[in-house]
């Protein structure tokens, strides 16, 4: 078990020891208090976009659900008639230079797993740059857009917001409560009070508190072919090797088991780069994966290897809530928003 792992299990357990690391929290809270404050009072050469921004974010280390949720936006706004284009920090991206405009035939190692899944799927517009104004400027140069959605940008305090988008996960919550190191949140928990909606990923029902959302596995996707199968192309109780580099693979195991298969786990760290030699795994099983992973296995797939696709899936609740969103924020669009 690496480092990041141990911290992870330690966070969401309450390790007693963890009270060792206060001191370095007190710190850290100091830290990020002073740059939410900053932000509040209009300092810090923060950026204000000419169309709305509509972060989408979450106040923990780890995965939460935020990419299938942009996807999720992006073509709810095309089914009103709007133009999105989205921003990423692009984790791990090693492009020639900043900004960099994401094309669906790029390598996740120049762009970015994540920045790379959202274009190969939607072929949306997006823009990667650690400093997200500089990429918002940069993609409303080159394109005509309504809207801008930032993927994972709730803590980038150079680039104003509209709208404030928080997901937690239903199943770990927010672990022992606490911040960095001492905890898994990068802000305080009383930071979800100022933001616009908080989301539960796997949540069953809304709550006064919070909106439900669901991962709703959808298909099979060959690596090689790009063939899409439905679900039943691999029967009850087929075993299979499972490959999940996410912020929470357990996630992901938990769904191949709820589909009734018997997956052989193999949990690797986020963002994690991988080469045939470290998939060879045994017994000769179908390997399954996520699809952020598969854009980063796609040059060196077997014809056995396969991704889950899923589809985010938002409450009618929620759904009214962002229509009324976006008539306030894009009035001039109210037409093709109520048509």
């Amino acid at each position: 078990m690496s480092i990041s792992e141990r911290m992870l299990q330690a966070w969401y357990s309450g390790h007693p020891l963890l009270i060792l690391l206060r001191p370095l929290e007190w710190l850290y809270r100091w830290v990020v208090g002073r740059r939410r404050r900053a932000f509040v009072a209009g300092r810090g050469g923060i950026y204000r976009a000419p169309v709305p921004v509509i972060v989408v974010g979450n106040i923990t280390l780890g995965g939460t659900g935020k990419t299938p949720l942009i996807l999720w936006l992006i073509e709810y706004c095309r089914a009103r008639g709007l133009r999105p284009g989205v921003v990423s920090r692009g984790y791990g991206a090693q492009p020639p230079s900043f900004p960099w405009r994401v094309q669906a035939d790029h390598t996740a190692a120049i762009s970015g797993d994540e920045p790379l899944l959202i274009v190969q799927r939607s072929g949306v517009p997006l823009m990667i740059d650690p400093d997200r104004g500089q990429a918002v400027r940069a993609l409303l140069a080159s394109e005509q857009l309504d809207l801008i959605l930032c993927d994972d940008g709730l803590q980038h305090y150079r680039l104003a917001r509209d709208l404030e988008l928080v997901l937690v996960d239903a199943a770990r919550g927010l672990g022992n409560g606490r911040c960095l190191p001492a905890g898994p949140l990068r802000e305080p928990v009383e930071r979800l009070q100022s933001v616009d909606a908080v989301l539960f990923n796997g949540a069953a029902a809304d709550t006064p508190e919070a909106f439900a959302m669901q991962l709703q596995p959808s298909s099979l996707v060959n690596l090689v072919s790009a063939e899409h199968v439905q679900l039943t192309h691999f029967p009850a109780a087929q075993a299979m090797h499972a490959l999940a580099g996410i912020g929470n693979p357990q996630r992901f195991f938990n769904t191949l088991e709820g589909l009734n298969w018997r997956p052989v786990r193999h949990a690797f760290a986020d963002h994690a780069v991988y080469s045939a030699e470290a998939l060879r795994f045994e017994p000769p099983l179908p390997l399954l994966m996520t699809e952020k992973d598969a854009v980063k296995c796609r040059a060196f797939a077997r014809s056995d290897w396969w991704y889950l696709a899923v589809e985010a899936q938002l409450s009618p609740t929620f759904e009214s809530w962002l229509d009324g969103q976006l008539l306030r924020l894009l009035p001039d669009s109210a037409q093709l928003l109520t048509e």
